[in-house]
């Protein structure tokens, strides 16, 4: 620029403009991921879980046995409100129900049910069975003992008694629910509700934000949840909690109150844990890895 301020200018006495090159900015993908980049996320984290040590493993499983916990409650309070029709009532319920799962993807814990996609790591051989075992068996009591240690919270805060009592009467017959029907019965219902429980969690994986995790999850916890499926976890809570408002007399004419005890709960327990399994590591986890899993492609002859 000269000395008079004038700006530069080329023979053609044309201005000159000097301008700096511009700054790429990152470009955001919102879409979420496909199945086979879910797939990948969720093998990765199926690794991840067994680095956990025992003790971090337990924690988080109990984060996760009470989280799930206080979703069932919801369920208690919202279905003990006796001018609600069944049909409404159960899809309210199994609303409700979903801020378990919500507090799980979100917060970050170690569910048992979820945990069951573990599975595509065994078929990827990214993990041993040794592996696996450990890390099931660590999160599956932790669980218990974190749904446990809330039953035993609310028991002491009265909770059962809101609604003049309704919600302690449909806690034990819910529970009741749980245990009356045959074992048989009891597995394919838990079988079912892993389907979807899994789906859930891919679903929360491929997601990119809070917003889409929750949004995401919603109908199929919902939707297990209204369809009366068995969730072990879920069980955690309310038989226990069925048990212990039938102690302090809540739920006397429930249909079979009688059932509800601490046999009747490890009888439901039994069924629901290995549907659990099949539903969520053989129909979700193996058959995503089936169809999405990258393999090697085969080495030509040719030289």
């Amino acid at each position: 620029m000269p000395h008079n301020g004038t700006p530069a200018t080329d023979a053609g006495n044309t201005p000159t403009i000097k301008t700096t090159p511009s700054i790429l900015t990152p470009q955001v993908n919102i879409n979420a991921l496909t199945p086979a980049e879910t797939e990948e996320t969720v093998e990765k984290a199926g690794i991840g879980k067994t680095q956990l040590s025992g003790g971090k493993a337990f924690v988080s499983a109990m984060f996760a046995g009470a989280f799930i916990g206080f979703g069932a409650l919801f369920f208690l309070i919202v279905t003990s409100d006796p001018a609600m029709t069944w049909g409404p009532k159960r899809f309210v319920g199994g609303l409700a129900f979903c801020m378990g799962l919500v507090l799980v993807l979100c917060c970050g814990a170690e569910l048992f049910t979820g945990n069951s996609l573990m599975a595509s790591d065994i078929a990827a051989r990214k993990i041993s069975w040794g592996a696996l075992a450990k890390n099931w068996v660590i999160v599956w009591f932790g669980n218990l003992a974190g749904a446990l240690l809330l039953v035993t919270l609310i028991a002491f805060a009265g909770t059962m008694g809101l609604n003049d009592g309704a919600v302690g009467d449909t806690a034990v017959a819910t529970a009741a629910s749980k245990i009356t029907p045959d074992w048989i019965t009891l597995f394919f219902r838990g079988i079912l509700c892993n389907i979807l429980v899994c789906l859930a969690v891919r679903i929360g994986f491929s997601a990119r934000s809070v917003g889409d995790k929750v949004l995401g999850i919603l109908l199929p916890i919902a939707g297990f949840v209204a369809m009366g499926f068995e969730h072990c976890v879920a069980n955690m809570f309310f038989l226990p909690v069925g048990l212990v408002s039938k102690t302090l007399g809540f739920g006397a004419q429930a249909a079979g109150a009688e059932a509800v005890t601490v046999q009747g709960i490890l009888y439901n327990l039994s069924a629901a844990t290995l549907g659990n399994i099949v539903g969520g590591a053989i129909f979700v986890a193996l058959a995503y890895w089936f169809v999405n899993a990258r393999r090697e492609p085969a080495k030509s002859d040719a030289k």
